[in-house]
């Protein structure tokens, strides 16, 4: 009777530890199952974009070298070049200074190789996005059911541009990565993630290393104060002190190394918006992002894009206006390249998962046809197009050597090539001496003239004048296939015998050719 009694005495101590330890139990069985999921996803992540890193060996645009790696190459071993930018203040170095520090502690620990300090920076950049990765699919899985947030991952991990930029040390890079972390903790009508506080830091941050970020983030910034109930708080408690903490410890890092008063921001707007020296460095039309760069970008994700917007135009409504803006600002801009649309390619993603989700007969089809042809672009451009440029320091790394020789003739190196077609010191790590036609805008200093457009020219004729004495000859000569002919004279004249050809493009173009050639002297 005794144990008839306690089984039915429901409100009894022991009948009630009993119920919260299978509960306990439970729970603990399915945080088990959930962190050993995301440990296995972060693997899978990380993986994947550390074998992206290792799959691009092509140079993309001179930026990626000189307005980062070349800089912070400078800043630590005190030997390395500067472009105008950096003469007109119109560059910051919080984003240098991360691969200042990186250099700084391999030099403290005796492991400053150059591949260390080729690699690594661009490893720091792949862990970053695979990070960001993780971020955009826990996103997703809150504002959709599991199979879209799977294929979404699916069309950001196959998108060929973003395998192609994403390793890369380009500004444009971390900011679309800065970019697509903002994404996860914007408050959108659905989001679980969402804080004002972390998507604003993140999105200053992004403006930091590159001010045009605020173009992206414009409307969203707008959607978000048209929002707000408390709009008075958000400005007073969030816009202004960390928009104001940002500026200012940016522009602390930058007077601090430019060594005088510097607001980089202002500067930036000033040259490339209101003075239009951006248009220096070519111009299109202002339909191009609409008609090339944009379908370039997004690639075969095109059609799913446009199909996601059908689909999900009124849950989504702001990140298409965010795409939709942004690709319509950079349009009124002369200056346009593929890779300043980048930071919405995440945005666009969105609709391409949606779009995929919702197929039904030809779901595996459209799977495999994306992953086939996004790999096909993926895998040529990170191995095969433009490798040339990088290839050819390979080369000259060799000469490291002979320049710590007292015996043989100390090597002196001219690029007769287009300004920034090759990395600098930061892919050769020693002081032999190198030379590359310059080119810096118009800009009313001395030291504002375009040598390499007199040099184009009449080749021959610059050559004559800039070195008449043999004395004064360099020791090496590197140059693109489409410039031998014209200065064969020169060549065979002062005893220049080829020693390397290598491969740089299948698409050669004006006065970038299908090879490089090193010529030296003997």
């Amino acid at each position: 009777m005794e144990r008839i009694r306690q089984r039915f005495s429901f409100g009894s101590k022991i009948q009630d530890v009993k119920l919260r330890k299978r509960k306990s139990q439970l729970y603990l069985k399915e945080d088990d199952h959930q962190i050993k999921g995301a440990l296995r996803f972060a693997v899978f992540s990380v993986t994947f974009r550390l074998i992206n890193c290792f799959l691009v060996q092509t140079s993309f645009v001179p930026d990626e070298y000189w307005q980062s790696l070349e800089v912070a190459h400078r800043m630590v071993f005190n030997y390395g070049y500067l472009t105008w930018e950096w003469k007109a203040g119109i560059r910051g170095f919080s984003y240098p200074l991360v691969f200042a520090f990186i250099y700084k502690l391999l030099h403290l620990v005796d492991c400053d190789s150059v591949y260390l300090l080729i690699w690594l920076p661009r490893i720091i950049q792949a862990l970053l996005a695979a990070f960001a990765d993780m971020k955009f699919f826990f996103l997703v899985r809150t504002l959709e059911d599991p199979e879209v947030a799977k294929w979404t991952l699916f069309c950001q991990l196959s998108s060929w541009f973003t395998w192609y930029c994403c390793t890369r040390t380009l500004s444009n890079s971390i900011e679309a990565t800065i970019t697509c972390l903002a994404l996860c903790y914007f408050p959108l009508s659905a989001s679980k993630t969402g804080s004002s506080k972390k998507y604003l830091a993140l999105v200053a941050l992004a403006v930091v290393v590159r001010p045009t970020a605020l173009i992206v983030w414009l409307p969203l910034l707008m959607y978000h104060f048209w929002q707000e109930d408390n709009k008075l708080r958000l400005i007073a408690h969030d816009y202004i002190p960390i928009g104001g903490l940002a500026i200012g410890i940016s522009t602390l890092i930058d007077c601090i190394c430019y060594e005088k008063w510097t607001f980089v921001q202002f500067n930036f707007l000033k040259f490339n918006v209101f003075h239009g020296v951006a248009d220096f460095y070519g111009s299109h039309p202002w339909h191009w992002y609409l008609t090339q760069g944009f379908a370039v970008v997004i690639g075969p994700h095109l059609p799913f894009f446009l199909h996601g917007c059908s689909l999900a135009f009124k849950r989504y409504k702001i990140l298409l206006v965010a795409v939709i803006w942004t690709v319509g600002v950079y349009s009124l801009l002369p200056h346009k390249e593929f890779r300043f649309i980048y930071p919405v390619l995440p945005f666009c993603m969105i609709f391409c998962g949606i779009s995929v989700a919702n197929l039904t007969t030809w779901r595996r089809a459209a799977a495999f046809s994306l992953l086939a042809s996004n790999l096909t672009a993926a895998l040529y451009t990170g191995l095969i197009h433009q490798r040339g440029t990088l290839d050819v320091m390979v080369h000259l790394q060799t000469l490291c050597d002979v320049s710590s020789s007292s015996t043989s003739p100390q090597p002196d190196v001219l690029f007769l090539m287009p300004c920034h077609s090759t990395p600098f010191y930061s892919h050769v790590h020693c002081p032999v001496k190198m030379r590359f036609l310059e080119c810096p805008p118009d800009l009313g200093e001395e030291w504002s003239i375009d040598e390499a457009e007199r040099f184009y020219r009449d080749p021959l004729d610059w050559l004559r004048k800039s070195f008449p004495y043999k004395s004064s000859l360099p020791t090496h000569l590197v140059l693109f296939d489409v410039l031998e002919e014209e200065i064969s004279l020169f060549l065979h004249g002062n005893n220049f015998m080829k020693t390397a050809e290598i491969f740089h493009t299948h698409f050669p173009e004006g006065r970038v050719g299908g090879s490089i050639f090193i010529y030296q002297r003997h």
